[in-house]
């Protein structure tokens, strides 16, 4: 089915449009001018909690684009209404969330959660409903647990630890300890470090623990350093990195220290400070956009988000405001395609139908069997330097 003329617009310069909603739980963000009813979209954030710090920008940059789709007259005339959802990083209070946008709001679609843990915990509601929801978290599970209602926008940990773990390799570590949260990303991301360490040629040497909220991560950095590992794998999202990092320094722990995609936010880099200077970790193009070629229409996609969002919020984007771009886009570039009548289900029909849909964490091809559409391709690696990440050549 050829796309319409939104779609267009969205894969070559960025949804053509946004700025007129935002609601926050109230479901009052209409344009009271336009006459044909609004896709009433859920949206579950954590912006309390320990995610707070990728939850907030995720907020931001779906307000962004849907009141610049709003003021552009919408989707085939039909505004977009946005109602909010805070899970305060807790997985019981994002299936409350979806049960009430569900049965209360009548959504169509449920972009969420942040957090891998959250998302998963939405599921039975989702699939209860039949509303088709596109999660903003990196666990692999998420489409690994294969549900045709559920879509995903990060690279996952399928894909993103395999690549970090050859990059280490490729720098000589060998041996690795490894260094996890138990929340639902934190824990996803052990089980694959583990599963792949053998065919990237490296060896885990040291296996620690700790709890989302934690603040002190001192004994379990003791006993890695007692391992005499050559760099320390931190998998986490969470605001406790800053605390691994300041940790190591503390103890005098000088081996590299790497993590997950989760960490390339400048809530990590401001917090750790000086201990964050050399970190690196994979993540997508849009931290250094250069990264996709100049000449190229990633590049014009990813560029023209970030003036738009630095503009309005006088701060770069960071990868995850990106991955809430691309649940936003992907929802509403299906909305455009849907021939016939809107439903849960034509619309979870041709949000699967998503080809080629250029985004600012990747270029989007789902399928009856991969919900997620992203590959190593996809992503580069980083390094904190002078306060800010570089692209690690």
């Amino acid at each position: 089915m050829a796309r319409k003329a939104l779609a267009i617009v969205l894969s070559s310069a960025l949804l053509v449009a946004l700025l007129a909603t935002g609601g926050c739980g109230d479901g009052s963000a209409t344009d009271s001018t336009t006459e044909a009813e609004p896709y009433r979209i859920g949206v579950v954030v954590s912006l309390t909690g320990t995610y707070s710090g990728l939850g907030v920008p995720e907020k931001q940059a779906i307000e962004l684009e849907a009141e610049r789709l709003n003021a552009e007259g919408g989707i085939d005339g039909h505004p977009v209404e946005l109602i909010f959802e805070d899970d305060a990083t807790d997985a019981a209070k994002a299936a409350a969330a979806v049960t009430s946008l569900i049965e209360r709001d009548d959504v169509i679609a449920i972009i969420g959660a942040t957090g891998t843990g959250q998302s998963m915990a939405m599921r039975t509601d989702i699939d209860r409903a039949g509303v088709p929801q596109v999660s903003m978290a990196g666990g692999s599970v998420i489409t690994a647990d294969f549900d045709p209602l559920v879509f995903q926008t990060p690279w996952p940990n399928r894909v993103v630890v395999p690549f970090t773990l050859k990059a280490l390799a490729a720098k000589g570590v060998k041996r690795v300890g490894l260094i996890s949260d138990t929340g639902g990303y934190g824990a996803d991301g052990r089980e694959v470090v583990l599963a792949s360490a053998d065919a990237a040629g490296v060896e885990i040497v040291a296996d620690e623990t700790f709890n989302p909220g934690d603040t002190d991560m001192t004994a379990q950095l003791t006993k890695i350093r007692g391992a005499s590992p050559d760099a320390v794998l931190m998998w986490n999202a969470g605001r406790e990195a800053t605390i691994v990092a300041k940790n190591m320094e503390q103890l005098g722990f000088a081996v590299p220290l790497a993590g997950s995609p989760g960490n390339g936010r400048i809530e990590f880099i401001d917090g750790a400070g000086a201990s964050a200077e050399g970190f690196i970790f994979a993540a997508g193009k849009i931290l250094r956009p250069e990264a996709y070629g100049e000449d190229t229409e990633e590049y014009r996609v990813a560029t023209s988000f970030i003036e738009r969002y630095t503009e309005r919020y006088s701060q770069a984007p960071d990868i995850f405001a990106g991955h809430a771009y691309d649940a936003f886009i992907i929802v509403v570039d299906a909305l455009g395609r849907v021939d016939g009548d809107v439903t849960p289900q034509s619309l979870r029909d041709a949000v699967e139908g998503t080809s080629g849909l250029i985004g600012v964490g990747g270029t989007f091809t789902y399928s009856a069997a991969d919900h997620n559409g992203l590959t190593e391709d996809d992503i580069v690696m980083y390094r904190v330097e002078s306060g800010m990440w570089v692209l690690d050549e």
